[in-house]
């Protein structure tokens, strides 16, 4: 369930994580209100990326032009979403801006932190810059640390930008979150830094853990007139935006550090990717019909092109679904293959018994395993077989 930027910046707030002064504008005419200097940037609260493309981030010097602009944003659909509330914030002159990320990595079934020098609109072409660091013990900040200097920050920027990462560890940690992102942390010129950016899953199936989560996406419902059914349901889907690159691995995740970690692993290890996909979280406790219809188009999408030779797909699932999860890609493959022929699946999902799977795959061009590393080395071979 991904929560707003603005519902994002709560949630840093109170990890004392920095973030710039703002305000939620409800409609146009709130603006003339605004307790916050100009100039200021508008942005469109909705769930998709790419907001800046598509013009749902504007900067305005006045009044006059942020209603103006307000208006333009409020009736800006962005991958087929409009939105009910904007953020204003101030202005913030960037010198720098890096990547942050913490997610799960399905190999290890640890946190994995994630940090690049180059973030910002543009940090999906810039994925082999992307660092890793698995916390595969007790968390400390030798973890934080240990990021910075994969990433090459030096001096005064290791000790702030790793106290940033420590602290989004602890809110991924104690809300049982699925993703903490910081895309961008601006770094001033005097060394500053700010989440000008940030971005959250929470956990369906953590939720009854957390009222403060539940009350966030309560409101969110609101805005669209929906009531909250019940916690373990999936509420928002993101569009599917296949991101087509010019290699010959296909990639198919469920979840945006999910899909950024396998990327980067395809890549240090001379890996090709040709496109790239995320289908959005599916970790709750059944298989919506929902999820089931887009992990069949995504699947259409990352093998539409000739050029893919292979498809890894890296899925973290609730343990109580994994086998029937299974069960249902083996069928749509066996469909599939009857009117196309079918690239090579390299398939990862962690805590799987593969050896307890062999019939469901059988006769399928299907390799299963539970430990992402392995898929991935797999996946490069198999490139190699002419």
């Amino acid at each position: 369930m991904d929560l707003l930027e603005y519902q994002a910046k709560t949630l840093f707030r109170q990890m004392s994580i920095p973030v710039l002064p703002s305000q939620r504008i409800d409609q146009a005419q709130d603006l003339k209100g605004l307790t916050i200097p100009y100039p200021v940037v508008l942005k469109s609260q909705v769930r998709a990326g790419g907001r800046g493309k598509a013009g749902g981030i504007r900067f305005v010097e006045n009044t006059i032009d942020a209603v103006a602009a307000a208006q333009m944003i409020f009736n800006l659909p962005i991958r087929g979403e409009c939105p009910q509330v904007l953020l204003a914030e101030a202005k913030y002159d960037a010198d720098r801006e890096l990547y942050l990320a913490v997610t799960l990595d399905p190999g290890s079934r640890r946190p994995v932190l994630l940090g690049s020098q180059q973030g910002g609109v543009n940090v999906e072409a810039t994925l082999s810059k992307i660092q890793q660091v698995i916390v595969d013990q007790d968390f400390s900040p030798f973890y934080a640390r240990r990021l910075m200097l994969k990433m090459g920050l030096q001096g005064d920027l290791i000790l702030s930008v790793s106290a940033i990462v420590e602290k989004m560890y602890r809110l991924f940690v104690e809300k049982d979150l699925d993703l903490v992102e910081i895309n961008p942390l601006g770094i001033s010129p005097t060394g500053e830094v700010m989440a000008l950016d940030g971005k959250v899953i929470a956990n369906s199936g953590a939720l009854g853990r957390h009222e403060d989560l539940i009350m966030l996406l309560k409101a969110q419902q609101s805005y669209n007139s929906v009531s909250l059914p019940t916690i373990s349901e999936e509420l928002f889907h993101p569009q599917l935006n296949l991101v087509e690159l010019e290699g010959n691995i296909g990639i198919l995740c469920n979840g945006a550090g999910l899909t950024m970690a396998t990327l980067d692993l395809v890549i240090q290890s001379s890996g090709k990717p040709a496109n790239f996909l995320n289908l959005g979280g599916a970790d709750h406790y059944e298989i919506t019909e929902d999820f089931r219809q887009r992990l069949y188009r995504g699947i259409d999408l990352v093998t539409q092109s000739k050029q893919v030779k292979v498809v890894i797909a890296n899925f973290w699932i609730q343990p109580t679904i994994r086998v029937g999860f299974l069960g249902e890609i083996a069928g749509y493959l066996k469909r599939k293959a009857r009117t196309h022929t079918l690239p090579q699946f390299v398939f990862c999902l962690a805590g799987i018994q593969p050896e307890s799977c062999q019939e469901q795959l059988a006769d399928l061009p299907v390799n299963l395993f539970e430990r992402l590393d392995w898929a991935v080395d797999t996946a490069i071979n198999l490139t190699k077989v002419k």
